[in-house]
Formats: structure tokens, sequence, C-alpha cells
């Protein structure tokens, strides 16, 4: 029986390790550069099959205080996120960042029984709504957040999305 052989089939079965493997010994013997190594190791494919990383945000709450809870989102760069939007408060709100909606690719945006997709620059919620936003931030940036009903931004609601 040869030994070597099943070794060799059994690692089959794990490309990306056997990869990793190469890849780090080829860096070792100097036949490879660190960051060639390390593109390597990173796996490929679908990114809109990904797992979505869920994050959370209040439009307001249940005593109409005007802000964002949290006021500060951060992101990075080919990760697929969900972004779950809710209304406790009893005043209509809008999530606005025009620039931040540019730099994504947008999967769909899911409310009650309905599934929209395309572009998206702002999301109206009204009391007791929530919405899901699916996405994945494609340029890494500074952007501004804001509920564009008229008073509200000037009264503190506003936030910054950092993608990295």
């Amino acid at each position: 029986m040869n030994h070597s052989v099943d070794w060799l089939n059994h690692w089959k079965h794990y490309p990306s390790i056997l990869c990793g493997v190469l890849a780090g010994f080829l860096w070792l013997v100097g036949l490879m550069t660190p960051v060639a190594a390390i593109a390597a190791q990173v796996p490929s494919g679908d990114l809109s099959q990904q797992p979505a990383i869920e994050t959370k945000v209040s439009l307001g709450n249940p005593e109409n205080e005007l802000k964002f809870v949290p006021d500060h989102l951060e992101f990075s760069s080919g990760k697929r996120y969900r972004l779950v939007l809710s209304n406790p408060s009893a005043l209509k709100h809008y999530f606005t960042s025009k620039d931040f909606a540019d730099n994504i690719w947008n999967q769909k945006v899911e409310a009650g029984k309905v599934e929209v997709k395309g572009a998206i620059h702002e999301l109206e919620l009204r009391p007791g709504a929530e919405a899901e936003w699916v996405f994945i931030p494609i340029k890494a940036g500074t952007y501004r957040l804001r509920c564009t009903i008229p008073g509200h931004a000037e009264a503190g609601m506003v936030g910054e999305i950092a993608v990295k």
C-alpha cells in the first residue's frame, strides 16, 4: 500500500488548508511575498452568498428623542451586512446617507411582505415600522447620516457611517 498517495487523497478534501500551507511554505523559503501568501488564503466566490453580519439601528426612541441609536456605524468593505432599522417613536423618520448608498452594492430592502431591489438612497420608517437593508460596502470612507425631515437633523438626528 502506498501511504504517500493515501496522505495526498486525504488532503484533497481540504483545498483551502492545503493552499494556506503551500503559500506559507513558499513565503518561508522566499518564493512568495507575504502579501501574495495572504491573498492566496482569502476565499473567493459569490459575496452575495456569504452570511450577513447583523447591525441594529433605532430611528428615535419611545420618548420621541430625535437621534439614531447608535449614531456611529462601522462596516468593512467587501463584507455582507443586514442593517435592521426600527422606529420605536411616534414620529416618522428617514434614514438618509446618499453618499454611503452610492458606494455599496445593494442586495435588497425588506419591509413587511415587500422586498425592494435596486438603488436605494433613503428609507422612510413610519412609527412602529421595521425594515432590513442587505448590502455590501464597496468603497471605504466616512459618510454623513441624517434624518431629512425638516428640523430633525438640526435637533440632533445625525450620525456617521464609516467603511474601512
